[in-house]
């Protein structure tokens, strides 16, 4: 008993500094990693709101890191079908003192967020409408302030009325098409080609405005047909700059260069892209409109099993002292202390050994009970859809006051598949995807459409992409673009950029499309002709 309460209070105060020094390894490592990265952030197009709450506004109170068992806890009520069990664990999200500091300026500082995503809008806004009046003002202005010294120019200065009409109708609508646009994201950084457009279009306008200030009005021009000419190129100007920027804001990333892989930290879920010329925000922001397009939603309920996997078996793991005091009765003594530590190492190899078994009965139990699960809900929805007909064909021979509605009708059939409904996304860990008011919403959807049991089915049978889910469910309000490389930067070969939200990240690897150089062949059409001889006689 001494000997093993030597050993213990051994092992606790080794395993005490190990924890120490772990602890401060990560210190260290965090701090190297937050000055070799550059974060920035990217807002997402949604933001909060009443109805779709964000769950990342508030992380440690709603949604937990991680949870052990087998059955996740739901991000919502599911008491709809029958009563849940939740096995909670410990979690593994901590925050520190400075952290909370740094939430609360956060939250602070969204008047400060609103004003940068409005002060650019507001900027082109006053550029555009600057650009649009001087031509009106330099045909204006003469015949205000000095009409009587004026030339007529009759027929020509009307035709050229016309042409500045007409240009600055379609300036005004390209301008609408192109720079109006409803933002899809708050980027980081100011868009380089954006920004380099409208510095242009101010330096025109602005020597416009100093050539007419110095030639025409200080010398009170009197050839008015010279000044409305004036105006009309300055006109043409500005729309050859527009013909600029939609060569450069849309023609120039329409050819794909690169091939981009996406790759989710948490369950390794792959997708592959090609993307043109663009700078590395830019590509960001496409990557996560192609996310919520293609990849399906992230459960972190299905990395729990793994996660219980590796806690049990890291807890049937002991490890003795074998350094401790030696007994001193004699060399056999000796011996047996030191046999036991080794007998109870070897024994939990041999478990350990073993683990790859009880993967592989965990899985096949797991693909049992989900077939059989889904074998009852199939079962379950025809049997309700059968009724619903039949309710359909009494319908029609009852009075027209006695007619239920599509919703009732989703309420009435709905108790009679909840419970396997709900059983079965237990089963398969989807349950906090699906709340009660969306499955009947979806039932009355299909019985509005008349659709098939199956059509019904399939969106609970297979796990859909992000965006076939309520906002809610995305789980990511905003995005943090780390990247070692200026983010204002074009993309090039084996450039490496994450994408990082509260749960998970998306690492992103850049790959350029390979010049192909494709050859011809020619084949002359004589060489295959061929000539067929057929023998008078045949043998028998």
């Amino acid at each position: 008993m001494d000997t093993e309460s030597t050993h213990s209070g051994y092992s606790n105060r080794s395993n005490r500094h190990g924890e120490q020094s772990r602890r401060e390894r990560r210190k260290l490592s965090s701090k190297d990693s937050s000055r070799s990265e550059r974060s920035v952030i990217i807002n997402s197009p949604y933001g909060p709101t009443q109805a779709s709450p964000n769950h990342n506004s508030e992380p440690l109170l709603e949604v937990p890191s991680s949870v052990a068992g087998d059955e996740a806890p739901s991000l919502q009520d599911d008491n709809w079908g029958e009563t849940t069990t939740a096995v909670t664990g410990t979690s593994e999200l901590s925050i520190s003192q400075e952290e909370v500091v740094g939430l609360g300026k956060r939250s602070e500082g969204g008047l400060g967020q609103g004003c940068r995503r409005y002060a650019p809008l507001a900027l082109g806004l006053c550029v555009g409408l600057l650009v649009l009046a001087t031509p009106l003002a330099f045909l204006v202005l003469p015949a205000v302030l000095w009409p009587a010294r004026l030339q007529a120019c009759g027929s020509a200065c009307e035709g050229l009325f016309l042409s500045v009409s007409c240009k600055l109708l379609i300036l005004l609508l390209a301008v609408w098409a192109i720079f109006l646009r409803q933002a899809r994201a708050s980027l980081p950084r100011v868009c380089v080609y954006r920004a380099l457009l409208a510095m242009l279009t101010l330096l025109l306008t602005i020597s416009y405005w100093l050539f007419y200030g110095v030639r025409i009005l200080d010398s009170q021009d009197e050839d008015y047909q010279g000044i409305v000419q004036f105006a009309v190129s300055l006109v043409d100007s500005l729309l050859f700059v527009h013909y600029l920027a939609i060569v450069l804001l849309e023609l120039r990333q329409l050819q794909p260069c690169y091939s981009l892989c996406v790759i989710r930290s948490t369950d390794g879920e792959t997708r592959y892209y090609n993307l043109g010329q663009l700078s590395i925000q830019g590509a960001a922001l496409s990557l996560l409109e192609f996310y919520y397009r293609d990849f399906p939603l992230h459960n972190p309920a299905l990395l729990s099993a793994s996660k219980h996997r590796a806690a049990k078996h890291l807890a049937g793991l002991k490890v003795y002292t074998v350094d401790g005091p030696v007994n001193q009765a004699g060399p056999a003594g000796g011996s047996q202390v030191g046999d036991q530590p080794r007998a109870m190492i070897s024994a939990a190899a041999r478990r350990r050994d073993a683990t790859h078994n009880e993967l592989y009965y965990e899985e096949a139990d797991h693909d049992r009970r989900v077939r059989k699960r889904r074998a009852r809900l199939v079962v379950a929805v025809e049997e309700a859809f059968m009724h619903v007909r039949r309710m359909q064909q009494e319908e029609q021979k009852a009075s027209p006051g006695d007619v239920m509605d599509v919703r009732e009708a989703a309420l009435a059939i709905f108790p009679s598949m909840a419970r396997t409904l709900q059983k079965y996304l237990r089963t398969t860990r989807r349950q906090h995807c699906h709340s009660m008011d969306s499955i009947q919403r979806h039932l009355a959807f299909c019985l509005t459409h008349n659709m098939s049991p199956k059509a019904f089915l399939e969106a609970y049978l297979s796990p859909g992409p992000t965006l076939q889910y309520g906002r809610e469910r995305w789980m990511a309000g905003q995005w943090t673009l780390v990247s070692e490389a200026a983010v204002t930067g074009g993309l090039k070969e084996d450039t490496v950029f994450s994408l990082r939200c509260l749960d998970f990240s998306l690492a992103v690897t850049v790959k350029s499309i390979p010049y192909i150089r494709m050859t011809e062949e020619y084949v002359d059409p004589k060489s295959h002709k061929f000539t067929l001889s057929l023998q008078s006689e045949t043998s028998v």
